[in-house]
């Protein structure tokens, strides 16, 4: 089973967290309990922070249902909290992974990490960021067919050409704790998509739902949500 969380923070008390990746990071890994030894935990948590105008919204896409009384009682409104109300809604996602049908068309929203491995010889490939937008686009693009979806093209949207936007990006810097106790500057860079996609695959786009796209999903990058479109 796998559920869907949003959670409203409040602008004036979320700021250390909804700053800092690896805060919220934290927040998001303290709503579950730690699996029983040897057990599996199903597919990994997926989270994304969306920011419209000044009211940020957490979402949180999870095997189970989270507890946020953390989160609410950090950065909410926890006296406004109630047993019925507690400051987040969870719903369960299967409605729409089950509705998915080939030629459906959806509007979407990603936050991803799109970067580019230069490939050197005999080395590991080092991992380059995407800046402009149409590298950033074009690399969504690339990673429409095999994730089960395709953007419909539209020469009046976007320099590429199809019906999507990069409506904001982020350059972030922040330390890590490595497991050995070493500290480690993370740089990463974002480019939030906003656009419409032709279901291809239902299965695949399943499995692209609940596992995310792209590298940074640790830090609030890979989850693409779905809604309905009406032309």
């Amino acid at each position: 089973m796998t559920h869907l969380t949003r959670c409203p923070l409040n602008p004036a008390r979320a700021r250390r967290l909804t700053g800092s990746p690896q805060r919220l990071h934290a927040a998001v890994a303290a709503a579950f309990p730690p699996p029983p030894s040897g057990q599996a935990t199903g597919h990994r948590v997926l989270w994304r922070l969306d920011e419209s105008g000044h009211q940020p919204t957490l979402l949180i896409l999870s095997p189970t249902p989270p507890d946020l009384t953390h989160l609410i009682e950090q950065a909410g409104w926890p006296r406004l909290a109630t047993a019925d109300a507690p400051g987040w809604e969870t719903r369960p996602y299967a409605p729409l992974l089950d509705h998915l049908h080939t030629g459906m068309r959806l509007r979407f929203r990603l936050t991803a990490n799109p970067t580019r491995a230069l490939h050197r010889p005999g080395r590991r490939g080092l991992r380059t960021a995407l800046t402009a937008p149409a590298d950033q686009i074009q690399w969504l693009l690339d990673r429409a067919a095999p994730a089960g979806f395709t953007v419909p093209v539209d020469e009046r949207i976007s320099p590429a050409g199809h019906h999507v936007r990069v409506s904001a990006t982020r350059a972030l810097r922040f330390p890590r704790t490595t497991d050995s106790g070493a500290r480690r500057d993370v740089h990463l860079h974002t480019a939030t998509y906003d656009g419409l996609l032709d279901v291809t695959d239902p299965d695949v786009l399943r499995r692209t739902l609940t596992d995310g796209i792209g590298h940074g999903k640790a830090y609030g990058c890979g989850l693409l949500t779905l809604a309905r479109f009406a032309a």
